[in-house]
Protein backbone atom coordinates (compact mmCIF):
# COMPACT_ATOMS: atom_id res chain seq x y z
CA UNK A 1 0.00 0.00 0.00
CA UNK A 2 2.53 2.59 1.07
CA UNK A 3 5.40 2.73 -1.71
CA UNK A 4 3.33 4.79 -3.59
CA UNK A 5 2.91 8.72 -3.41
CA UNK A 6 3.43 9.26 0.53
CA UNK A 7 2.14 12.84 0.20
CA UNK A 8 -1.38 11.53 -0.05
CA UNK A 9 -0.82 10.45 3.56
CA UNK A 10 -1.86 13.11 6.03
CA UNK A 11 -4.06 13.39 9.64
CA UNK A 12 -2.72 11.14 12.61
CA UNK A 13 -5.00 8.49 13.92
CA UNK A 14 -5.81 6.52 17.23
CA UNK A 15 -7.44 3.14 17.72
CA UNK A 16 -9.48 3.82 20.76
CA UNK A 17 -10.02 0.43 22.38
CA UNK A 18 -13.20 -0.19 24.44
CA UNK A 19 -14.94 -2.59 26.71
CA UNK A 20 -18.05 -2.24 27.95
CA UNK A 21 -18.97 1.18 26.47
CA UNK A 22 -15.75 2.40 28.86
CA UNK A 23 -12.35 3.51 26.46
CA UNK A 24 -9.32 2.24 27.83
CA UNK A 25 -7.10 4.61 30.09
CA UNK A 26 -3.83 3.92 27.24
CA UNK A 27 -6.21 4.92 24.31
CA UNK A 28 -6.96 7.99 26.37
CA UNK A 29 -3.45 8.57 27.02
CA UNK A 30 -2.53 8.26 23.13
CA UNK A 31 -5.43 11.09 22.38
CA UNK A 32 -3.90 13.36 24.54
CA UNK A 33 -0.19 12.73 23.07
CA UNK A 34 -1.88 12.44 19.56
CA UNK A 35 -3.11 15.70 20.15
CA UNK A 36 0.78 17.65 21.04
CA UNK A 37 2.18 15.35 17.89
CA UNK A 38 -0.51 16.46 15.80
CA UNK A 39 0.35 20.03 16.54
CA UNK A 40 3.72 19.80 15.37
CA UNK A 41 3.09 18.59 11.99
CA UNK A 42 -0.13 20.97 11.61
CA UNK A 43 -3.06 18.37 11.20
CA UNK A 44 -6.06 16.96 12.52
CA UNK A 45 -6.75 13.95 14.94
CA UNK A 46 -9.20 11.27 14.01
CA UNK A 47 -10.01 8.35 16.74
CA UNK A 48 -11.48 5.14 15.71
CA UNK A 49 -13.95 3.88 17.64
CA UNK A 50 -15.25 0.41 16.61
CA UNK A 51 -18.04 -1.18 19.30
CA UNK A 52 -21.79 -1.07 20.36
CA UNK A 53 -23.65 1.29 21.98
CA UNK A 54 -20.57 3.63 21.90
CA UNK A 55 -22.04 6.97 20.54
CA UNK A 56 -22.26 8.64 23.81
CA UNK A 57 -18.24 7.70 24.19
CA UNK A 58 -17.60 9.17 20.76
CA UNK A 59 -18.23 12.70 22.41
CA UNK A 60 -15.86 12.09 25.30
CA UNK A 61 -13.25 11.20 22.95
CA UNK A 62 -13.37 14.69 21.39
CA UNK A 63 -13.14 16.35 24.85
CA UNK A 64 -9.66 14.15 25.24
CA UNK A 65 -8.33 15.37 21.88
CA UNK A 66 -9.81 14.11 18.72
CA UNK A 67 -10.93 16.33 16.48
CA UNK A 68 -13.33 13.84 14.73
CA UNK A 69 -14.28 10.15 15.44
CA UNK A 70 -15.03 7.52 13.23
CA UNK A 71 -17.52 5.25 14.71
CA UNK A 72 -18.34 1.68 13.67
CA UNK A 73 -20.99 1.03 16.17
CA UNK A 74 -23.08 -2.58 15.50
CA UNK A 75 -24.35 -5.28 17.69
CA UNK A 76 -21.74 -7.43 15.68
CA UNK A 77 -18.70 -5.87 16.92
CA UNK A 78 -19.71 -5.51 20.59
CA UNK A 79 -17.36 -7.87 21.80
CA UNK A 80 -13.80 -7.51 19.99
CA UNK A 81 -12.74 -9.94 16.97
CA UNK A 82 -9.30 -10.05 15.22
CA UNK A 83 -10.92 -10.58 12.41
CA UNK A 84 -13.58 -8.27 11.83
CA UNK A 85 -12.07 -5.48 13.88
CA UNK A 86 -8.93 -5.77 11.71
CA UNK A 87 -11.26 -5.31 8.15
CA UNK A 88 -13.19 -2.24 9.35
CA UNK A 89 -10.02 -0.78 10.82
CA UNK A 90 -7.88 -1.40 7.41
CA UNK A 91 -10.85 -0.48 5.13
CA UNK A 92 -11.21 3.04 6.28
CA UNK A 93 -7.12 3.06 6.28
CA UNK A 94 -7.48 2.38 2.99
CA UNK A 95 -10.23 4.91 2.05
CA UNK A 96 -8.89 7.91 4.32
CA UNK A 97 -5.06 7.68 4.23
CA UNK A 98 -3.82 8.65 7.82
CA UNK A 99 -0.10 9.43 7.87
CA UNK A 100 0.07 7.97 11.07
CA UNK A 101 -1.92 5.53 13.19
CA UNK A 102 -1.35 4.80 17.01
CA UNK A 103 -2.24 1.53 19.09
CA UNK A 104 -2.47 1.14 22.45
CA UNK A 105 0.08 -1.56 23.72
CA UNK A 106 -2.70 -3.57 25.66
CA UNK A 107 -3.74 -7.29 24.98
CA UNK A 108 -5.89 -6.12 22.08
CA UNK A 109 -3.47 -3.50 20.56
CA UNK A 110 -1.00 -6.30 20.41
CA UNK A 111 -2.92 -8.66 19.14
CA UNK A 112 -4.70 -5.86 16.00
CA UNK A 113 -1.71 -4.08 15.09
CA UNK A 114 0.24 -6.69 13.43
CA UNK A 115 -2.82 -7.70 11.34
CA UNK A 116 -3.00 -3.92 9.73
CA UNK A 117 0.56 -3.49 9.66
CA UNK A 118 0.28 -6.81 7.24
CA UNK A 119 -3.06 -5.63 5.28
CA UNK A 120 -0.93 -1.97 4.90
CA UNK A 121 2.27 -3.18 3.64
CA UNK A 122 4.23 -1.40 6.00
CA UNK A 123 5.91 -1.31 9.55
CA UNK A 124 5.03 -1.14 13.06
CA UNK A 125 7.35 -0.46 15.62
CA UNK A 126 5.99 -2.24 18.94
CA UNK A 127 6.19 -1.32 22.67
CA UNK A 128 7.57 2.23 22.69
CA UNK A 129 8.09 4.54 25.23
CA UNK A 130 8.16 7.71 23.95
CA UNK A 131 7.36 9.58 20.80
CA UNK A 132 8.26 12.89 19.02
CA UNK A 133 7.96 14.30 15.29
CA UNK A 134 10.87 14.88 13.22
CA UNK A 135 8.80 18.32 11.16
CA UNK A 136 11.31 18.60 8.24
CA UNK A 137 10.88 14.82 7.46
CA UNK A 138 7.41 14.29 8.84
CA UNK A 139 8.03 11.22 10.72
CA UNK A 140 7.32 10.17 13.61
CA UNK A 141 10.25 9.15 15.68
CA UNK A 142 9.11 6.16 18.00
CA UNK A 143 11.83 5.44 21.20
CA UNK A 144 11.62 2.18 23.16
CA UNK A 145 14.27 0.31 24.75
CA UNK A 146 16.23 -2.75 23.68
CA UNK A 147 15.84 -5.90 25.50
CA UNK A 148 17.89 -6.33 28.60
CA UNK A 149 20.26 -3.64 27.86
CA UNK A 150 20.93 0.30 28.57
CA UNK A 151 20.26 1.44 25.42
CA UNK A 152 17.45 3.13 23.94
CA UNK A 153 16.54 3.35 20.01
CA UNK A 154 14.92 5.80 18.05
CA UNK A 155 12.90 4.25 14.76
CA UNK A 156 11.25 5.80 11.78
CA UNK A 157 9.40 4.63 8.82
CA UNK A 158 10.37 6.49 6.13
CA UNK A 159 8.94 4.56 2.61
CA UNK A 160 5.96 3.02 4.08
CA UNK A 161 2.47 4.47 5.50
CA UNK A 162 0.85 5.13 7.53
CA UNK A 163 3.87 5.26 10.07
CA UNK A 164 2.41 2.49 12.69
CA UNK A 165 3.59 2.60 16.53
CA UNK A 166 1.98 0.83 19.80
CA UNK A 167 3.00 2.61 22.90
CA UNK A 168 3.06 1.01 26.05
CA UNK A 169 0.16 1.71 28.78
CA UNK A 170 0.99 4.11 30.84
CA UNK A 171 3.96 6.01 29.44
CA UNK A 172 2.07 9.08 28.02
CA UNK A 173 0.16 11.64 30.20
CA UNK A 174 -3.55 11.38 30.61
CA UNK A 175 -4.48 15.05 30.04
CA UNK A 176 -7.91 16.23 31.39
CA UNK A 177 -10.46 17.05 29.20
CA UNK A 178 -11.64 19.82 27.92
CA UNK A 179 -15.27 20.05 27.73
CA UNK A 180 -15.54 22.90 25.50
CA UNK A 181 -13.64 21.25 22.31
CA UNK A 182 -15.99 20.28 19.46
CA UNK A 183 -15.23 17.83 16.86
CA UNK A 184 -17.57 15.70 14.04
CA UNK A 185 -18.75 12.18 14.44
CA UNK A 186 -18.87 9.87 11.30
CA UNK A 187 -21.03 6.80 11.08
CA UNK A 188 -19.31 4.24 9.04
CA UNK A 189 -21.29 1.15 7.84
CA UNK A 190 -20.37 -2.37 9.32
CA UNK A 191 -20.82 -4.54 6.13
CA UNK A 192 -20.49 -8.02 7.89
CA UNK A 193 -22.83 -10.90 9.27
CA UNK A 194 -22.36 -13.43 12.08
CA UNK A 195 -22.03 -16.39 9.87
CA UNK A 196 -19.03 -14.74 7.62
CA UNK A 197 -17.12 -14.58 11.01
CA UNK A 198 -14.81 -17.23 11.91
CA UNK A 199 -14.24 -17.04 15.58
CA UNK A 200 -17.31 -16.96 17.68
CA UNK A 201 -17.55 -15.55 21.38
CA UNK A 202 -19.51 -17.94 23.72
CA UNK A 203 -19.01 -16.51 27.15
CA UNK A 204 -16.65 -13.14 28.17
CA UNK A 205 -15.98 -13.80 31.86
CA UNK A 206 -15.20 -10.56 33.66
CA UNK A 207 -11.69 -10.34 35.95
CA UNK A 208 -12.58 -10.02 39.42
CA UNK A 209 -9.95 -8.02 41.62
CA UNK A 210 -10.54 -6.06 44.72
CA UNK A 211 -7.91 -3.44 44.08
CA UNK A 212 -7.14 -1.12 41.05
CA UNK A 213 -4.86 -1.47 38.69
CA UNK A 214 -0.89 -1.01 38.62
CA UNK A 215 -1.27 1.47 35.90
CA UNK A 216 -3.97 3.77 37.42
CA UNK A 217 -2.51 3.38 40.65
CA UNK A 218 -1.55 6.86 42.76
CA UNK A 219 0.92 5.38 44.97
CA UNK A 220 3.07 1.92 44.16
CA UNK A 221 5.67 0.61 46.74
CA UNK A 222 7.53 -2.71 44.18
CA UNK A 223 9.63 -5.24 45.91
CA UNK A 224 12.99 -6.19 44.14
CA UNK A 225 15.10 -8.89 44.50
CA UNK A 226 16.71 -7.28 47.84
CA UNK A 227 13.51 -8.61 49.42
CA UNK A 228 15.33 -12.02 49.53
CA UNK A 229 12.72 -13.91 51.16
CA UNK A 230 9.26 -14.83 51.10
CA UNK A 231 8.99 -13.13 54.60
CA UNK A 232 10.72 -10.25 52.89
CA UNK A 233 8.01 -9.54 50.65
CA UNK A 234 5.36 -10.16 52.58
CA UNK A 235 6.88 -7.10 55.54
CA UNK A 236 6.93 -5.00 51.78
CA UNK A 237 3.25 -6.02 51.19
CA UNK A 238 2.21 -4.85 54.36
CA UNK A 239 4.08 -1.64 53.99
CA UNK A 240 2.20 -1.28 50.51
CA UNK A 241 -1.02 -1.98 52.71
CA UNK A 242 -0.47 0.70 55.25
CA UNK A 243 0.12 3.48 52.69
CA UNK A 244 -2.64 2.52 50.55
CA UNK A 245 -0.46 1.85 47.64
CA UNK A 246 -0.78 -0.98 45.48
CA UNK A 247 1.87 -3.75 45.60
CA UNK A 248 4.43 -4.43 42.28
CA UNK A 249 7.52 -6.55 41.80
CA UNK A 250 10.28 -7.03 39.93
CA UNK A 251 11.15 -10.51 38.06
CA UNK A 252 12.31 -11.95 41.05
CA UNK A 253 9.03 -11.98 43.43
CA UNK A 254 6.88 -13.12 40.49
CA UNK A 255 9.49 -15.89 39.24
CA UNK A 256 9.50 -17.27 43.03
CA UNK A 257 5.78 -16.93 42.76
CA UNK A 258 5.17 -14.48 45.60
CA UNK A 259 2.77 -12.09 43.28
CA UNK A 260 0.84 -12.84 40.46
CA UNK A 261 2.18 -12.12 36.82
CA UNK A 262 -0.20 -9.04 36.40
CA UNK A 263 2.36 -7.21 38.87
CA UNK A 264 5.15 -6.94 37.66
CA UNK A 265 6.37 -3.29 36.42
CA UNK A 266 9.45 -3.45 33.11
CA UNK A 267 9.79 -4.15 29.95
CA UNK A 268 8.19 -7.67 30.10
CA UNK A 269 5.69 -6.46 32.22
CA UNK A 270 3.38 -3.40 33.35
CA UNK A 271 4.46 0.57 32.64
CA UNK A 272 3.21 2.60 35.57
CA UNK A 273 3.24 6.11 36.39
CA UNK A 274 2.46 7.05 39.81
CA UNK A 275 2.42 10.43 42.06
CA UNK A 276 4.57 7.81 44.48
CA UNK A 277 6.77 4.73 43.46
CA UNK A 278 9.07 3.59 46.45
CA UNK A 279 11.48 1.01 45.37
CA UNK A 280 12.19 -1.92 47.89
CA UNK A 281 15.78 -3.90 47.13
CA UNK A 282 15.12 -2.76 43.42
CA UNK A 283 18.54 -2.17 41.81
CA UNK A 284 17.00 -0.15 39.03
CA UNK A 285 18.17 -2.39 36.19
CA UNK A 286 16.83 -0.93 32.46
CA UNK A 287 14.63 -4.29 32.78
CA UNK A 288 12.39 -2.96 35.36
CA UNK A 289 13.68 0.74 35.43
CA UNK A 290 11.64 0.92 31.55
CA UNK A 291 8.26 0.75 33.60
CA UNK A 292 8.92 3.02 36.35
CA UNK A 293 11.13 5.92 35.84
CA UNK A 294 8.04 8.66 35.30
CA UNK A 295 6.72 8.36 38.52
CA UNK A 296 6.41 11.61 39.74
CA UNK A 297 8.02 10.79 43.13
CA UNK A 298 10.99 8.18 43.41
CA UNK A 299 11.83 6.73 46.77
CA UNK A 300 14.59 4.04 46.53
CA UNK A 301 15.92 1.66 49.61
CA UNK A 302 18.91 -0.52 48.60
CA UNK A 303 22.08 -1.40 50.66
CA UNK A 304 24.19 -0.70 47.48
CA UNK A 305 25.03 3.26 46.98
CA UNK A 306 25.79 2.19 43.38
CA UNK A 307 22.39 0.98 43.03
CA UNK A 308 21.27 2.26 39.35
CA UNK A 309 18.21 3.52 40.99
CA UNK A 310 19.75 6.32 42.74
CA UNK A 311 20.47 7.91 39.45
CA UNK A 312 17.26 8.58 38.79
CA UNK A 313 15.37 8.18 42.55
CA UNK A 314 14.11 11.89 43.89
CA UNK A 315 15.07 10.32 47.54
CA UNK A 316 17.45 7.45 48.37
CA UNK A 317 17.97 5.50 51.26
CA UNK A 318 20.71 3.54 51.42
CA UNK A 319 20.22 0.56 53.86
CA UNK A 320 18.49 -2.54 54.67
CA UNK A 321 15.24 -3.26 53.99
CA UNK A 322 14.86 -5.49 57.12
CA UNK A 323 15.77 -2.41 58.84
CA UNK A 324 14.20 -0.04 57.29
CA UNK A 325 11.20 -1.20 56.37
CA UNK A 326 10.07 -2.72 59.78
CA UNK A 327 10.58 0.85 61.03
CA UNK A 328 8.41 2.74 58.40
CA UNK A 329 5.63 -0.15 59.09
CA UNK A 330 6.01 0.89 63.49
CA UNK A 331 5.79 4.61 62.27
CA UNK A 332 2.71 4.38 60.24
CA UNK A 333 0.81 2.02 62.40
CA UNK A 334 1.49 4.47 65.18
CA UNK A 335 0.14 7.28 63.44
CA UNK A 336 -2.83 5.19 62.44
CA UNK A 337 -3.43 4.32 65.97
Amino acid sequence: MSTGNIQEYNGLWVFVEQRDGTPAQASLELLGKGRDLAEKLKVDVTAILIGHNVSEMAEELIFYGADRVIIADDPIVKDYRTEIYADILAEQVFKEKPEILLIGATCIGRDLAPRISAQMNTGCTADCTELDIDKEMRLIVATKPFFGRDLMADIICPLHRPQMVTVRPGVMELKDQDRKRQGELIYVDVNCKEEDIKVKVLETIRAVSDSISLEEAEKVVAAGMGVGSKEGFEMVKELAELLGAQIGATSLPVDEGWISEDKKIGQTGKTIRPKLYIGCGVSGAIQHSAGMINGKLIIAINTNPKADIFNFADYGIIGDINEIVPALIKELRAIKG
